[in-house]
């Protein structure tokens, strides 16, 4: 997994003459990460949105609610492929990550850096928490990798003039918007990066404008998607803000975060980049990266944006940093300091592939939603399928007159994808969800008089307000367990709906996903389909 990179006690300058691609050491280095990285996959269960994002795979549309249809056209293959399989869903973020270290080396290459600069930049990324972290199956996993090559394909043009490459990088937007809808931040950012510190040429290119209109037509029907469901993803900003401020203490955490992602080595590769685009003459026309990050950094803090959204950023820095440092004139001391950072490194990345998810004996019940962020990091979300036991025993309790009109209705978009695939062997009827994304895959039909509710064991005064009977069937509440997966959870019988479903569903649907922990009075909007 780890390259050991020589340090060197005397700065090397970089030679007019291009130096040769490391491909024999980065490709072993993507091999064996891919290796490892794959057989480790499955350490963890499904994580919530895995499930889905496999429930919208299930119902394929050209957009969603909150991201483009990649992730879950991926995760549908991979269920036609290897149905239950947590390895083969978790597959294509593992190719992204291991694509990721390759593009590291390639802008350290573009940088003139020679093979070992190259193989210190892919190393970093390689044992970075970011990686081991990258390999769930989320929009994260495909937009840290694609803004990662806009960067390359950037900084290639800045060294080469070639104006292809500027067209490129307007296509692997465009392929990134159907992902996730950060990259026109990104785009921006680097925008303006540009037009303050240049290289102002690519302002005058054609093939610039180009790119940038390839980006915004890839927008058309995403923005019409959204005018005719009422605009759900500018409401997700002021949730996402909430719950950002409840699990990862706001802007405060924001930093210590997102430095822990790129590692004990890639925080002083990060350093040393902010210093070398300053003082180093070869990385000066490559200053506009850094400069690009920060902008985003400031703007993502100040929406109370996730700490991972701009690590697509990483492999860049982490280049114009191994750069930097293989031309500084470095003490003794200094060289001790780099290789512990890589021996620190190198130890928590093991550590997380080996040591990660902790024994289940030892963990205790999350009290808030901080608790809950930090336990399933270390202990991953397990007992779905006592949820699923306890929905599926509801059901058999309904007369088969009843069961002909019957469907599951889950108060999260968490549980919905969880009823849906760890309830397959039960034959259970469709599911739906009022939650999130979820809610925009439609109402159950008006003709489903009986309903199986599962949620939080708070819910039965809303359920008494919208049906006619109510009944308490089943309960599962394991004190040291997780709310809405296998702790303060209850399941109804629920018959008689006051009103139509397509009435009722404009009322339920809500973007808020209730952890039973935490409310947030900014997190309250629900669309209106």
């Amino acid at each position: 997994m780890a390259a050991v990179v020589a340090v060197r006690t005397e700065p090397e300058n970089i030679p007019d003459a291009h130096p040769r691609f490391a491909f024999r050491g980065v490709a072993l280095m993507a091999v064996v990460s891919a290796i490892v990285l794959t057989v480790t996959a499955a350490r963890y269960d499904f994580f919530g949105d895995e499930l889905y994002f496999l429930s919208a795979g299930r119902r394929l549309d050209y957009t969603y609610a909150d991201q483009g249809v990649v992730v879950p056209l991926f995760a549908r293959i991979a269920d036609l492929l290897a149905p239950g399989s947590v390895t083969a869903l978790r597959f294509p973020a593992v190719v992204m990550g291991v694509g990721a270290i390759v593009v590291a080396a390639l802008i350290a290459y573009e940088l003139r850096g020679n093979r070992r600069v190259q193989l210190l930049a892919a190393g970093t990324y390689a044992t970075s928490s970011l990686l081991a972290t990258q390999v769930a199956l989320s929009t994260f996993s495909f937009d840290a990798t694609l803004t990662a090559v806009i960067t390359w394909l950037l900084i290639r043009w800045v060294r080469t003039r070639q104006d292809w490459l500027l067209i490129a990088a307007g296509l692997v937007a465009a392929l990134d918007m159907q992902v996730k809808w950060m990259i026109p931040l990104v785009w921006g950012c680097l925008g303006l990066a540009v037009i303050l510190c240049g290289p102002r040429e690519m302002l005058r290119r054609p093939a610039l404008w180009v790119a940038t209109g390839i980006l915004a037509s890839s927008l058309i029907p995403i923005l019409y998607w959204q005018s005719q469901h009422n605009w759900p993803q500018l409401a997700m900003g002021t949730i996402i803000g909430a719950e950002q401020d409840a699990t990862g203490y706001g802007p405060i955490g924001f930093i210590p975060q997102w430095i822990g992602l790129a590692g004990f080595l890639g925080a002083l590769l990060i350093a040393v980049a902010f210093w070398g685009v300053v003082k180093v003459e070869s990385l000066r026309p490559y200053r506009f990266i850094v400069v690009a990050l920060v902008i985003m950094i400031v703007l993502v803090m100040l929406t109370h944006g996730r700490p991972y959204y701009p690590t697509g950023f990483f492999p860049a820095v982490f280049a114009l940093g191994a750069v930097g440092l293989w031309q500084y004139d470095r003490k003794r001391w200094m060289n001790l300091v780099v290789l512990s950072a890589a021996a620190l490194t190198v130890l928590t990345f093991v550590a997380a592939l080996t040591v990660l998810p902790l024994p289940s004996s030892w963990r205790t019940p999350p009290k808030n939603a901080i608790e809950l962020g930090i336990r399933s990091a270390f202990f991953g979300t397990t007992n779905w399928a006592d949820m699923v036991s306890a929905v599926d025993g509801a059901y058999d309790t309904l007369p088969p007159a009843e069961k002909a009109h019957a469907v599951i209705v889950a108060q999260g978009y968490w549980q919905a994808g969880a009823v849906e695939e760890f309830g397959r062997p039960h034959n259970l009827p469709a599911t739906y969800s009022p939650s999130r994304g979820f809610g925009f895959f439609g109402p159950p039909p008006d003709s489903a008089t009986s309903v199986i509710y599962v949620g939080l064991n708070t819910a039965e005064p809303e359920l008494r307000t919208r049906f006619d009977q109510v009944q308490r069937v089943a309960e599962v509440d394991d004190p040291e367990g997780i709310p809405g997966i296998d702790r303060m959870v209850a399941v109804w019988k629920c018959q008689g709906p006051k009103q139509s479903w397509s009435t009722m569903w404009d009322s339920m649907t809500t973007l808020y996903f209730d952890l039973g922990l935490w409310r947030d009075p900014r997190a309250t909007t629900r669309p209106t389909h």
